[in-house]
Order: C-alpha cells, then sequence, then structure tokens
C-alpha cells in the first residue's frame, strides 16, 4: 500500500515539516492551520495531540499543550475535527503525541480512526520499539500507518540499526538530547552527529528535529537529511502573531 508519506519522500528536495499542537492558540484552529501550512507550501503536518504530562516537550509545546487542554482539546474532538481534513488537504499529515491517550481510547479505536480520517503516520515517542513490536505493529500495519521513531546522539548505532529495520518511512532524528524549543544553532557535537548518522547509510530517510527555527538551522539540519520539523519556532509564531500570519512565518524558512 502506497503511502502519502512515502511518496512524499521520493520528491527530489528538502522537506519542511511543521508540528503545532492541536486546539491552539484556539480550539478551532486546527483546521484552519493545516489549510494554511499546506497553501504555503509545507510538505508535511505533525498535528500534536496535547498530553497533560508531556516529558520530551520544551516548554514552549509544553504550554501550547496545557492551553489546548484548558481549550477542551481531546482525542475525540481531534478526530471530529479532521473528519473532512482530507476533502481539503493532500499532504502527509501525521498525529503526534503520548501512547497514553492512545491506549485510553483503544489502539485499534485510534488506528482505525486515523485510517478513516486519512492520517498517514504517528509518532509516539513514549512507545518503546520492543513493545511496538510485540503488541502493535501488526494494528499499526492493519489500517496503513507508518510508525516513526526517534533516535538521539546517545543512540547506539546497534539501536539505529534496529530502528532502521523497522521503520518503513522515516526516522526522526533529534538533533540534540534535551527538550524541543532551546538552543541556537548547531554545535560541533551535532554536526558530527549529523555526519555519523550520514554514514550510516540507513535504508530510511531521516528528518531532523528540535532547534531549527529559521532558514540558517533549517539549510544546517538538511546538509546531510532529507527534512527538517519545526515546532516550537512555530508554535511562537502563532501564540505573538496569530493563526492569519502563516505565510509569513514560512517565507523566514525557504
Amino acid at each position: 500500500m502506497s503511502n502519502r508519506i512515502s511518496k512524499k519522500l521520493e520528491e527530489n528536495k528538502k522537506l519542511l515539516s511543521i508540528y503545532f499542537t492541536a486546539g491552539y492558540p484556539a480550539l478551532e484552529d486546527t483546521v484552519q492551520i493545516i489549510q494554511d501550512l499546506e497553501e504555503n507550501g509545507i510538505d508535511m503536518i505533525e498535528i500534536g495531540l496535547p498530553f497533560s504530562d508531556p516529558l520530551a516537550d520544551g516548554p514552549t509545546i509544553q504550554e501550547s499543550s496545557t492551553a489546548a487542554l484548558k481549550n477542551g482539546m481531546t482525542t475525540e474532538k481531534l478526530f471530529e475535527q479532521l473528519k473532512d481534513i482530507r476533502k481539503t488537504v493532500s499532504i502527509p499529515l501525521i498525529v503526534m503525541g503520548y501512547f497514553n491517550p492512545m491506549l485510553q481510547y483503544g489502539v485499534e479505536a485510534f488506528c482505525k480512526k486515523c485510517q478513516e480520517i486519512g492520517i498517514d503516520g504517528i509518532i509516539m515517542p513514549d512507545l518503546p520499539l520492543d513493545v511496538y513490536q510485540a503488541d502493535y505493529e501488526a494494528t499499526f500495519k492493519k489500517y496503513g500507518l507508518i510508525n516513526i521513531f526517534l533516535i538521539t546522539p546517545q543512540t547506539s548505532n546497534e539501536r539505529i540499526r534496529q530502528i532502521d529495520k523497522a521503520s518503513n518511512g522515516f526516522i526522526y532524528m533529534v538533533s540534540s538530547a534535551s527538550v524541543t524549543g532551546s538552543s541556537s544553532g548547531f554545535g560541533n557535537t551535532q554536526t558530527n552527529y549529523f555526519e555519523r548518522i550520514a554514514t550510516m547509510n540507513l535504508m530510511n530517510p531521516q528528518i531532523v528535529g528540535f532547534g531549527i527555527k529559521d532558514a540558517e538551522t533549517f539549510k544546517a539540519a538538511t546538509k546531510n537529511a532529507k527534512g527538517a520539523i519545526i515546532g516550537s519556532a512555530f508554535i511562537k509564531h502563532l501564540t505573538t502573531k496569530g493563526v492569519d500570519t502563516i505565510s509569513n512565518f514560512v517565507e523566514t524558512i525557504r
């Protein structure tokens, strides 16, 4: 089965993916943000499902999560908002969240709903590879969902090879071991890590996340990788400039 993510990865260009928190700044902004991002040439979108205990997220994303939950965002609400998204949007859509809300909704029910709506992939940073393979891989595949794994500078080469083998889309390459939304530019440690991964010649392309916020960091991150993901910088833009200025933000990256 051909997936929109796989098709997008075949395009001969560096991909720009944007992460935002569903239900933020306002509860009903989700669809407009997705449509505006596609209109402005974004290649892929990660829709963050807010969670009350977001361990891997930096303060910007945590605050947007808290605000979205206060606005009334839930898994049910997100699915309801996205039910007609494929009538207007054709780029890959990925749901990023934590495993607890998925488990509470029911893993199979969650995957089935994602397929119905037209979600292409899922990123669950706290779902370990072995647990996924033992208990959930068959369900994800049944509903045509690509599960995207994260690697960090601390991930061993052996583990990276295991993840590469288990992947069928791209690998989310966390640029630093810290939380999202920190750091200015990339130091030697980051650059060495980017190069180390590049020399491993993995089967799956890599998309870099964490610390990308402008044209310079996007260019540096994609020197050896297929693309980059921007989250915190985009959420900051939404917070200060509002949802009607998405084109201005995209122009600062490309």
